[in-house]
This record gives C-alpha cells, sequence and structure tokens, in this order.
C-alpha cells in the first residue's frame, strides 16, 4: 500500500514540476529579451557611461562609426536617429540597400 500511495504522488508531482520549470524558463528568457530591445529606459541599470571634455580639435578628430550592422527590427530611420546620420546619406551611400528587406547581421555603410 505505502509503494502504490508514493507512485500517485509521483505521477502527479513530476508534471506540476515541468510546468513550473517551464514557467520559470520563459519568464526569464522574455525579461531578457524585453530589456535587450529597450536598453534606453530606466530602471536598476549599474551601467555609467563616463563622460569626457574634450577641446575643439579633439572633438573633431573622434572616430564617426563607418558601419552599423543591422539588428532585428532594425529599420533605416531607426539606424539615422540612432547613428545621427541622415536618412539621404545613408540611402545615397548604399544604393543598392532596399529597407523593405532589411535582414539582421547586414551592414549598412554610414560614412566613406
Amino acid at each position: 500500500m505505502v509503494n502504490r500511495r508514493r507512485r500517485r504522488i509521483g505521477r502527479w508531482l513530476a508534471p506540476v514540476a515541468l510546468i513550473t520549470c517551464a514557467v520559470a524558463v520563459y519568464a526569464v528568457v522574455d525579461n531578457t529579451l524585453l530589456n535587450e530591445d529597450s536598453p534606453s529606459q530606466g530602471g536598476n541599470s549599474t551601467q555609467s557611461t563616463p563622460t569626457k571634455t574634450t577641446s575643439g580639435k579633439a572633438a573633431k578628430k573622434s572616430k564617426r562609426r563607418r558601419a552599423y550592422v543591422v539588428k532585428s527590427g532594425d529599420t533605416l530611420s531607426a539606424i539615422s536617429i540612432k547613428t545621427g546620420v541622415p536618412l539621404v546619406t545613408i540611402q545615397r551611400l548604399n544604393p543598392k540597400l532596399d529597407a523593405n528587406t532589411l535582414h539582421a547581421g547586414q551592414r549598412v555603410r554610414l560614412s566613406q
């Protein structure tokens, strides 16, 4: 009788544990993806960006990014806003680039 009772508990407890683990994994992954998509939101971010003051000549010598790697969900206008490069300039530098067929990993030229 004792053996039969243990078996019943195990048959009930195993699926419950599996579902609980699946929900926990989903919650962690979903939360991670949401945080990657919107890094500009406030929250409990522990990262800090150091501020530098530069003179006129040093500011002119700063390197601009020459290319941008497209991330999932990016559009040309979003890339233009993120990089500070006008949309017309991006289109002029990338004549074969089709805004409707952007895919993750694609490189977009930002300067010559």
